[in-house]
């Protein structure tokens, strides 16, 4: 693969470390993929290819396990992760709006990160805190009872 095709900072001898330190065994694969994304942050593509020939599996069934769990990430992610839950509860109590207000501020929509990758806006179908509906979740830190107003002073905290 050409230099000009390879994900930003990604050191595929790294990759290469990471898989030689598990057991190259097909039941370390979930292992090897959270100890690769564990290191970059995601999972870069063209450590796919070099993960399925450790292993003696095919690329495909590397992204399939990739793609199978959400905890998986194939892109470069923010370096704050925004989610809004689109719960019922939170839906009913205004989460649309919060997102929306998300997209405007920071320029990007669901599921996209912003240039300086610094930001990453995602939704989620529920957080399981219904009771504190609407919910954003920062990173780990879940923010209830959000509204417009905190919202607007939860980003002007996080960015100063």
């Amino acid at each position: 693969m050409s230099e000009v095709n390879r994900s930003p900072g990604v050191n595929l001898e790294r990759v290469k470390e990471i898989i030689a330190a598990c057991k190259v065994e097909r039941w370390a694969l979930i292992p090897v993929i959270q100890r690769i994304q564990n290191e970059f942050g995601y999972v870069p593509p063209e450590a796919i290819p070099i993960v399925a020939k450790s292993m003696k599996l095919f690329p495909s069934q590397v992204q399939g396990v990739i793609s199978f769990y959400a905890q998986f990430y194939t892109k470069p992610r923010g370096r704050q992760v925004i989610r809004v839950c689109r719960g019922t509860a939170c839906h009913v109590r205004g989460a649309e709006t919060l997102l929306k207000m998300l997209e405007e501020r920071l320029g990007i929509q669901e599921g996209e990160t912003t240039p300086d990758m610094e930001y990453t806006l995602e939704t989620v179908a529920c957080i399981g805190v219904c009771t504190l509906a609407p919910n954003v979740v920062v990173n780990d830190a879940v923010h209830g009872y959000m509204d417009p107003e905190k919202l607007a002073k939860l980003l002007t905290k996080g960015e100063g």
